[in-house]
């Protein structure tokens, strides 16, 4: 058995990590609320434009515009958002795992991955297994703004209009709550077309000025503010994500301190034991 020095040091120790995770707990709460804030205000302008997008999808021609058109994919984008911290439970580890899963699903079809990594948590997870990325990005967790999704976007969208791309995914973490986050595979570019229902008829839109100066206007901001959305979405997660690590971690230090004092006071009463059993034994050796 540990001297009780030993088990001192360890609860004093423990306390120190307690404290801690308990502060790190309440600045995550804090960036949690503000990241919610924002993308609940977001989701509804994204949401709506997507219908929209996917509505005139639906009734133009799709080489009316290079972000419509409809190839096979046989070169595929795939942009994954991760976090460039960790101490957040299995964020980082549930998408990555994901995205690699989804990686090789689609090179069993033959087709070519470009693969575009956003956090630092991604780029070590695919280097550490020898997975080719051809874009990086670090740094932008906590700082994201839209105009560096615009930048982000741009990089993606460019090799899609000269056809060196024939289909992108965004693979991130949806906010559900604090203790709930939802891997997302989806399709950002072309842009998909709205379902009809059955005896739904296309009604057929008049453009003004012209059908080529709006769609070259609304499409690439359509894109911008998908991108931006899932950074947003997958920012709540993280910090959702991490809140809900360091409470499980201060809960579990708190139940270890508990455990480590019950040892000490064994070890007390023991060591307290042996040393009234030593002055009564000496007390009889002498009478």
């Amino acid at each position: 058995m540990a001297s009780l020095q030993d088990i001192r040091r360890r609860i004093a120790s423990v306390k120190n990590t307690q404290q801690i995770t308990k502060a790190m707990k309440m600045v995550a709460a804090a960036k949690m609320k503000k990241a919610q804030d924002a993308i609940v205000s977001a989701r509804p302008y994204a949401r709506k434009m997507h219908l929209v997008l996917s509505s005139l999808a639906a009734r133009t021609e799709r080489d009316a515009h290079p972000l419509l058109r409809v190839r096979e994919e046989d070169r595929v984008g795939v942009m994954v958002l991760t976090s460039d911290r960790g101490l957040c439970g299995g964020f980082n580890s549930n998408i990555s795992r994901r995205a690699l899963r989804f990686v090789k699903e689609l090179q069993e079809k033959q087709s070519q991955v470009t693969l575009y990594v956003v956090g630092k948590k991604g780029r070590n997870f695919f280097r550490s297994r020898q997975v080719q990325m051809d874009k990086i990005y670090t740094d932008l967790s906590g700082k994201i703004n839209y105009v560096n999704a615009t930048e982000i976007a741009a990089e993606a969208v460019e090799p899609f209009e000269r056809e060196e791309l024939d289909v992108i995914y965004l693979i991130y973490n949806e906010f559900k709550s604090a203790i709930s986050q939802k891997v997302i595979v989806e399709r950002l570019l072309p842009v998909e077309p709205l379902e009809m229902a059955a005896g739904m008829n296309a009604v057929e839109y008049f453009y003004e000025p012209s059908e080529k100066d709006v769609l070259s206007a609304i499409l690439p901001e359509y894109v911008e503010t998908q991108v931006y959305r899932a950074f947003l979405e997958s920012e709540a997660s993280e910090q959702g994500a991490r809140m809900t690590a360091m409470d499980s971690a201060t809960n579990n230090a708190r139940d270890l301190i508990h455990n480590l004092t019950l040892t000490m006071n064994k070890a007390r009463q023991a060591q307290i034991t042996k040393e009234i059993s030593e002055i009564v034994g000496g007390a009889e050796a002498l009478t």
